[in-house]
């Protein structure tokens, strides 16, 4: 059963799709951009605030999934420019100081909003799934 998850926490989908959508015991985050939820702009600064605002932005989606980031088994980093892997490396880790995610990061020829990153990931509902089997 797929549902949608849609959060005002998070900046609101910029074209048809969905913020995430629940497929079983896994959810399907689209790829977020650096973009501030109440105004819906990039934000401006570093590489490391910049993937702050996004990681934010997932752990809101997350959130409104009844999921953290501790649920999170896969990320795709998209970077305008792979020079930028070390600051967006150390911003990320701060968000996954413990067993992180699988991860893969590229650079790619041109984001939407021409941002400098784009982040998606996969999240497994092992404790909810858990959970439910112990009722």
């Amino acid at each position: 059963m797929e549902k949608c998850i849609s959060t005002t926490e998070a900046p609101a989908a910029i074209g048809p799709y969905s913020q995430a959508v629940r497929a079983g015991d896994f959810l399907f985050i689209s790829g977020q951009l650096p973009l501030d939820p109440a105004t819906g702009l990039l934000v401006d600064g570093t590489m490391q605030s910049k993937t702050e605002r996004i990681l934010s932005n997932l752990k809101a989606i997350l959130r409104a999934a009844g999921m953290g980031l501790e649920d999170v088994v896969k990320a795709t980093v998209y970077l305008k420019d792979i020079k930028d892997f070390a600051a967006m490396n150390e911003a990320y880790a701060a968000f996954f100081p413990k067993d992180p995610p699988a991860r893969v990061a590229l650079q790619v020829a041109r984001l939407p909003k021409d941002a400098d990153i784009e982040i998606e990931a996969v999240a497994f509902a092992a404790g909810l799934v858990d959970n439910a089997r112990k009722l």
